[in-house]
């Protein structure tokens, strides 16, 4: 996500903060790899121009020049101003005082529209404990009513649909109707998209919003076709003034020109990002965690919010009491393990932590196969073998090997580690401090 821009900031702010004083003449310099770093982005001219003006203004009245220990301001400012850039604080969806409260969906065909639709649909059933219920207007697409149904049975939402025969304004207007028979907390209208903004697009979109009278618009676009994405924007807002924007498919977005732009061309907020195919991977946008992770600070209130949606209160206690005790089994990692995939790929998490962006997760070449490999070789052990790793040797390595595809060195180098782990977590838990060094070397 990001990363073409992140490592050309992150670079040209390192150079700033190896230098023990800055001049004006430093200050112009970053500035300029600055604003080329967010051109090749793709981001706004007149977007670049501004944020560069602004930062610059700061860093030479903010007593950075001459200053000690200047770096660290510069980089202080330039985080602030992307923040700034990208709305400031986390925008919230707003909710109607009587449900059901409706959210209107628009946004150009090919955008993930509909996937998006379900995104949210499940987002609001787990986040917000809502009764969700999904309205089919996209009668033009083909299979565009079909796949509605099938993505909203898979996140839980009631899919309210007439097929493709029936105008999308009565369809709009009969869901409604429905909604509110059935106690629906929010009703999400999926409207048809076009291959560019027309004129018959935006009537129709006029008509529903005229028959459901939703509580906000959203804005779907696509985050990877850059300025065009914002263009997009931009004429959407002249036409239906949408209320906030869900960014899709952030996550194979290398250059960020979209997410960067669309809040100072618009002046509406991004409220949701998509960052994967699958339909729990979204979530909200905050402006400060993302500037954050652009410029290689990591994200760690995400990532400690990923872990808490999947771990249990009672299975966290119990984990602490065994591994304090030294019991961790292969059945726990197991259970680690599983936990872990669920909250997306693993250099999605590890771009989290600070200091994990851009070159230095492609120079660990981080593969999830090799989680793949680990869980297949655990699977391949007997209930008794996970309990007592000691048990596995010999023949039974051979076994496992055979079972998980895999080789017996690999077999033996995961139990190798899995035993040094459990000593380090056995002295931890007598309150000593393990030889790491040590334990390294015998790993090997």
């Amino acid at each position: 996500m990001f990363d073409a821009l992140s490592e050309k900031l992150q670079a040209t702010l390192s150079d700033v903060r190896q230098r023990g004083t800055l001049t004006e003449d430093d200050v112009n310099a970053a500035m300029r790899e600055i604003r080329l770093a967010l051109l090749e982005a793709d981001v706004n001219f007149k977007v670049v121009k501004s944020f560069t003006a602004s930062v610059k203004e700061r860093c030479l009245g903010a007593d950075v020049v001459g200053a000690l220990n200047p770096g660290q301001q510069v980089v202080k400012i330039v985080d602030e101003e992307l923040t700034a850039l990208m709305g400031g604080s986390s925008a919230g969806l707003a909710f109607a005082p009587r449900p059901p409260t409706v959210i209107l969906m628009a946004g150009l065909q090919g955008s993930g529209k509909t996937t998006a639709t379900a995104k949210l649909a499940r987002f609001l059933k787990e986040n917000n404990d809502s009764s969700v219920a999904v309205a089919a207007c996209d009668v033009y697409r083909p299979a565009a009513v079909d796949q509605l149904v099938k993505v909203g049975g898979q996140v839980g939402a009631t899919v309210y649909e007439k097929g493709t025969d029936e105008n999308p304004v009565d369809i709009a207007r009969w869901a409604l109707d429905q909604a509110k028979q059935d106690g629906k907390d929010v009703l999400i209208v999926d409207t048809a998209g076009r291959l560019h903004v027309d004129e018959s697009l935006m009537e129709e979109l006029k008509e529903i919003r005229k028959a459901v009278k939703p509580t906000s618009i959203l804005l779907v676009v696509d985050a990877m076709t850059g300025q065009d994405a914002v263009n997009v924007a931009e004429q959407f807002g002249e036409a239906v003034n949408f209320d906030g924007v869900i960014m899709s498919k952030l996550d194979g977005d290398a250059r960020g020109g979209a997410a960067l732009s669309v809040k100072a061309v618009t002046g509406k907020p991004i409220l949701f990002a998509s960052t994967g195919e699958k339909l729990d991977q979204f979530e909200r946008f905050h402006p400060d965690r993302m500037a954050q992770r652009i410029l290689g600070m990591g994200d760690v209130l995400s990532l400690i919010e990923k872990a808490e949606s999947q771990v249990e209160e009672d299975e966290a206690r119990e984990l602490e009491k065994k591994l304090r005790k030294g019991e961790f089994t292969f059945e726990d990692f197991l259970s680690q393990l599983k936990m872990m995939r669920k909250m997306g790929p693993l250099s999605s998490l590890l771009g989290m932590i600070p200091g994990f962006q851009g070159s230095q997760l492609k120079n660990m070449k981080v593969d999830d196969r090799e989680l793949d490999r680990v869980q297949a070789i655990i699977l391949s052990m007997t209930p008794e073998e996970r309990r007592r790793p000691e048990l596995i040797k010999g023949s039974r390595r051979l076994r496992i090997a055979k079972g998980s595809g895999t080789s017996v060195q690999q077999v033996n180098q995961l139990v190798k580690q899995f035993g040094q782990m459990q000593k380090v977590m056995k002295q931890l838990g007598r309150g000593k401090m393990p030889d790491l060094q040590a334990l390294m070397r015998q790993a090997r």
